[in-house]
């Protein structure tokens, strides 16, 4: 039972991602093109920051980079980055997301209460 407790937070890291990826690609190859549709993983890895903090969320990160190359962008099915447009966008995801995963924390992290003095100030 702890060993699940320990494995939660990157398996919802692992999930979330996992869905976000799954509704790029629909709508990737659906009617309508996505432009760009690495910077929609944002929304979910910050959630994940706000709720198990730094190393999930990097982990989405990384994973989220490595399925939005593999899934999203062309030649499909293939870690090849072919052009400088989708090097810019994944790098430039990578790193507005890691900063987006360090404030989320900092802002969300349980304040530490000082202990009250004795003598009343």
């Amino acid at each position: 039972m702890w060993m699940l407790k320990r494995a939660e937070p990157v398996l919802v890291a692992f999930a979330i991602v996992s869905i976000a990826t799954v509704v790029l690609c629909l709508l990737k190859h659906g009617p309508g093109s996505v432009q760009h549709p690495v910077f929609f993983y944002l929304l979910p890895v910050t959630f994940v920051a706000i709720l198990y903090g730094n190393w999930p969320a990097v982990l989405g990160v990384v994973v989220a980079t490595a399925c939005a190359d593999y899934f999203l962008y062309e030649p499909l099915y293939s870690m090849d980055i072919v052009t400088w447009e989708e090097f810019g966008d994944l790098s430039c995801f990578a790193l507005l997301a890691l900063l987006g995963v360090k404030c989320a924390s900092e802002i969300f992290r349980p304040r530490k209460v000082p202990p009250k003095s004795r003598y009343g100030a």
